[in-house]
Parts: structure tokens; C-alpha cells; sequence
């Protein structure tokens, strides 16, 4: 029996509905939310007011664009954290009521969980190569930097993390602080294509086993743009493709120099990345080339699941609905932490 499972995403700036047969994308809308860039990042209130505005008409075009009518469906899974709280209780909200006035079951999704079970979104003919179980997964994100050992769908275990900033903050300070729009991450990206990775030098953080610090890091690159703009104020601008591309190689380096002793360690060679950060094109290139030197098979997100969508919330909650992990209506969303 082919299954149907919309699948809401709110957790931070954009409000996306998707639509699934089984584990194939019917429909993946996603409304951004333009409002924030003037203020150099994501306003909360702005952001849950913008979802409460796009939910509604986001659904309603990934049912219209999926074919189907809500009748059809079998079941609506939601974010449940963590992201800002504000927004998750748009998405929660809506996704209760939904479930509730259509006598489905609804399904709570942890945001990073599904991230990784991006990876299992088969295309429509079924020919995409897909992870085995177990495999490790670096999820690398605004908000989050994780090293995930996944042992099936459902059972996945945290073996490193950051201990303070993520790296996808690392990228996003490291832009502000060159004066560069919102969001920096793909600045970078885009400005480190023309720059050399070796032209400037910045301190690694020693942490312990598999955890990451990336504070010290933006603190680094912080104090040392102050320094240099003393001496020439022109520094940045004449400095600017080196810059982002020495941030970005030593931001890069320090995660697959954890990823590299996770995988010595778990002995597991099957290696995944997920998140927003995944999206980075020197990040897909240094994984791919550290695969064939060590032998892993590498699995890297198609761009569309690399930032928040809902057709990775969908794909959670249709795993979750074959093992009948549905939710109560008295569920509440939560801002912190995570499976």
C-alpha cells in the first residue's frame, strides 16, 4: 500500500510543506522569509509571524503540486525541535489541529534526526545509491555540529559535538565580520573559489576525543582583522578572496580531521554529511577526495535537502509511521537539544 505523508518544517526562517509517496518526493515547497537580511540574521518575531502568514498557502500548494487532497494523506509529521521556538509552535500548532480535524496520526520529527534521513529520499527511479546501516554522519549547521554513528532509521547515537559555536556560525560571524550580506555561509563559499586556502593561518581549537570548538576560532579571526584594519584600512577589501578561503580551509580542516578519527575509531567506512554546511562546495570536495584515499563510500545530499525543508521531515515521519511512533495532541515543541 503506497503511503502519503505531509510533512511541515518551521524550526527557524522558512516555512515548507512536503508531500511524500513512500519515500519518494510528490511536492517540497519551502516560502523564504527576505525580511531577515537587513538585519543581518533571523529575527525571531519576525520569523513566526512571517510563518503564521506562509503555512497555510505553503500546504496548500504542495498538496495542489504533490496531485492529491488531503484525504489521501495518512499521516502529517511535524519539526519538533529544536530551532526557535517562536516558529516551532506555528508548525506544531497547525500540525496538531491538521492531524486532529483530519483523524490522522501526527508525527514528531527531531530536526537533525532528519536531516540525516534526508540521505534515504529515493528518486523516481529508484537508481540513487543510499547509505548502509551503520554509517556515520557529520550534520553541520547553523545551529548544530554533530558526529552521528546511525544504526538504522530510527536508533542513532551522538560520538561528537561542539562544545560551544557551530560551524555554520563560524561561517556566518566570519562574514559579518568582513562586512559581507546575510546569509555568509555561501559568500564565503562563493568568494574562497577565487582565494588561497594557505594565504592566511588561523589557531585550531585541541579538543578532546570527538568534540568541536569553533568559538575561539571567530574570536581569532575577530581579533585578527582589528589588528591588520590598524595598520591598513583597506585590508579586507584588498584581502578578501584569501581571507574567506583561509577561514573557510581551516573551518573545513578541523571537521574532517574529527570525522577522519571517527571513522578510524568506529571502523566504519560508509561516511554521510547533512546540514546546511553540507551544501559547501570545498566541503563536498574535501569528503569525495578523503574517500578515495581512504576507501569510503561517500554519500553527499542533493543541495535541495542541504538547508531546512520538509520533504527530510516527511521522510522521518514516514519511517516513523511504519513502526506506529505517532504522537499525542498534548505534544510540545522544544528549543534545545536533541535525539
Amino acid at each position: 500500500m503506497n503511503i502519503y505523508i505531509l510533512g511541515i518544517e518551521s524550526s527557524c526562517d522558512d516555512t515548507s510543506a512536503a508531500v511524500l509517496i513512500n519515500n519518494k518526493i510528490l511536492a517540497n515547497i519551502i516560502a523564504n522569509q527576505s525580511i531577515h537580511e537587513k538585519y543581518g540574521g533571523v529575527v525571531p518575531e519576525l520569523a513566526s509571524r512571517a510563518h503564521q502568514q506562509n503555512i497555510i498557502p505553503v500546504v496548500d500548494t504542495a498538496l495542489k503540486t504533490a496531485g492529491i487532497n488531503k484525504e489521501q494523506l495518512h499521516a502529517i509529521a511535524f519539526t519538533r525541535g529544536p530551532g526557535l521556538l517562536g516558529s516551532l509552535l506555528v508548525g506544531t500548532s497547525f500540525s496538531k489541529s491538521f492531524a486532529l480535524g483530519m483523524g490522522i496520526p501526527l508525527v514528531e520529527v527531531d530536526h537533525m534526526q532528519a536531516h540525516i534521513l534526508a540521505h534515504f529520499i529515493q528518486n523516481d527511479n529508484g537508481t540513487r545509491d543510499l547509505p548502509d546501516f551503520p554509517f556515520l554522519c557529520l550534520t553541520i549547521s547553523g545551529g548544530h555540529t554533530q558526529i552521528v554513528l546511525v544504526k538504522n532509521y530510527l536508533e542513532m547515537e551522538v560520538i561528537g559535538k561542539t562544545i560551544d559555536d557551530a560551524a555554520g556560525e563560524a561561517f556566518d560571524k566570519a562574514a559579518k565580520i568582513m562586512g559581507l550580506p546575510y546569509p555568509g555561509g555561501p559568500e564565503i563559499d562563493k568568494l574562497a573559489k577565487q582565494g588561497d586556502p594557505n594565504r592566511f593561518s588561523f589557531p585550531k581549537p585541541q579538543i578532546p576525543e570527538l568534540d568541536f570548538s569553533f568559538s575561539g576560532l571567530k574570536t581569532s579571526f575577530l581579533y585578527f582583522l582589528r589588528d591588520e584594519l590598524k595598520s591598513n584600512e583597506n585590508f579586507i577589501q584588498e584581502n578578501l578572496h584569501d581571507l574567506a578561503a583561509s577561514m573557510q580551509q581551516t573551518i573545513i580542516s578541523i571537521l574532517m580531521e574529527k570525522l577522519s578519527k571517527a571513522a578510524r575509531q568506529s571502523g566504519v567506512n560508509q561516511i554521510a554529511i547533512a546540514g546546511g554546511v553540507s551544501a559547501n562546495s570545498e566541503m563536498r570536495k574535501q569528503l569525495s577526495e578523503a574517500g578515495e584515499r581512504n576507501g569510503w563510500d561517500v554519500f553527499i545530499p542533493e543541495f535541495q535537502f542541504t538547508t531546512d525543508n520538509a520533504a527530510m521531515i516527511a521522510i522521518a515521519g514516514y519511517f516513523k509511521y511504519l513502526k506506529k511512533e505517532f504522537a499525542s495532541l498534548d505534544v510540545t515543541p522544544y528549543a534545545r537539544g536533541s535525539f
